[in-house]
């Protein structure tokens, strides 16, 4: 037996499994798995993205200035505080790794996103998970956890996969809560579907022991290009950038994503368009006998009697072309989550749905 091994930890993770792409023998199934933009990026960013391919042989730059200078302007914060990273997933990675190691906790919520434990368990950390209160973030579940150990807390809000966020007044009880040794990080990566939430930023500029992630996967629809910033205390910030490789970013993605940020337009009409289809489908599935908590992001979390049943109508809409995702490994194993897709996709996984329903009870 080999003596090389890793380090403790390492072995513990499951690996991450994203969601389903295609189906065995099913020609153009409809994917509803990952939580993506239907409409996918702004034609601005569709255009800078081609001008890019006339220099791939340069390098990007290391500092990232013209993207964190556009984050900037249109978020109205400090671009000096704004670190820029392979999705905000490597934010996550560099947040472990930089104040999180072998005998210090970080904490998450039961059905919080499963990147929060794979990082931690990445650093040498023990991830702690404390119970959500009906699928909704508890803030005095996580300050009673938090011990001497506890290095650091991640809140997704609106939360993944459940759709569900808390409000200003209690992350702000939160952040006072919490000892002074711990870091708060709020994961905005759905932020951008709640209008007027600022996905935390304010809290960030009032204190020294938040900071914020945020994505270009979701309503920018550049999944593909991996995408995301964070933004925190200077102190902070110092720290992440001298973990941060100096070309994490090419070019292509980030001349790509200052496009993307500067087309309001864009963004405002891919907000208004989940914000309509999200009501109906959530509605259509009710009518179904099929609930769901209110969603707050691009997504419904479908609520079923039982795992056999969520598992069940899983294997029906396969059989019908539609891709969604079972979410077992976030300890919902009665539920599935469901996209929402542009109104055609929404329409047939409703009717799919119904038609399952019809006979499953």
């Amino acid at each position: 037996m080999s003596k090389i091994t890793p380090q403790p930890g390492i072995m513990d993770i499951a690996l991450y499994q994203g969601g389903a792409s295609h189906i065995a023998g099913v020609p153009n199934a409809v994917k509803l798995s990952s939580n993506e933009n239907p409409f996918g990026p702004s034609e601005a960013a569709r255009e800078a993205y081609r001008k890019a391919g006339f220099d791939l042989h340069r390098y990007p730059s290391t500092d990232h200035a013209a993207l964190r200078a556009a984050i900037a302007e249109m978020h109205i914060l400090d671009a000096d505080r704004i670190i820029c990273g392979a999705g905000s997933d490597e934010i996550i990675t560099f947040l472990c790794q930089a104040y999180a190691g072998p005998g210090d906790e970080v904490i998450h919520t039961e059905h919080g996103f499963a990147m929060y434990r794979i990082c931690a368990l990445a650093a040498g950390a023990t991830p702690v998970e404390v119970p959500e209160r009906e699928r909704i973030t508890d803030v005095d579940a996580i300050l009673a956890a938090c011990t001497a150990r506890t290095r650091l807390v991640f809140i997704a809000n609106p939360n993944n996969p459940t759709g569900t966020m808390v409000g200003g007044a209690e992350l702000e009880r939160l952040a006072a809560g919490l000892p002074e040794h711990v870091l708060l990080v709020l994961d905005g990566a759905y932020a951008e579907y709640v209008e007027g939430y600022d996905g935390g930023a304010r809290l960030v500029d009032a204190r020294e022991n938040v900071v914020m992630t945020r994505t270009f996967s979701k309503l920018y629809g550049l999944g593909g290009l991996r995408i995301g910033w964070g933004y925190g205390p200077s102190h902070v910030m110092d720290v992440l950038a001298r973990v941060r490789g100096p070309f994490n970013l090419s070019q292509s993605a980030l001349v790509t994503a200052e496009a993307a940020v500067r087309d309001r337009g864009w963004a405002d009409k891919c907000r208004e368009d989940n914000t309509r289809m999200r009501a109906w489908l959530a509605e259509a599935l009710a009518e179904h006998g099929v609930p769901s908590d209110t969603s707050c992001a691009n997504f419904i979390l479908a609520r079923f009697a039982n795992q056999a049943e969520a598992e069940a109508c899983d294997d029906f809409l396969k059989a019908e072309g539609l891709i969604v995702r079972r979410v077992g490994g976030y300890n919902l194993p009665n539920c599935l989550r469901i996209t929402v897709g542009d109104e055609p996709s929404c329409r047939r996984v409703a009717h799919a749905v119904g038609q399952f329903m019809k006979v499953a009870r």
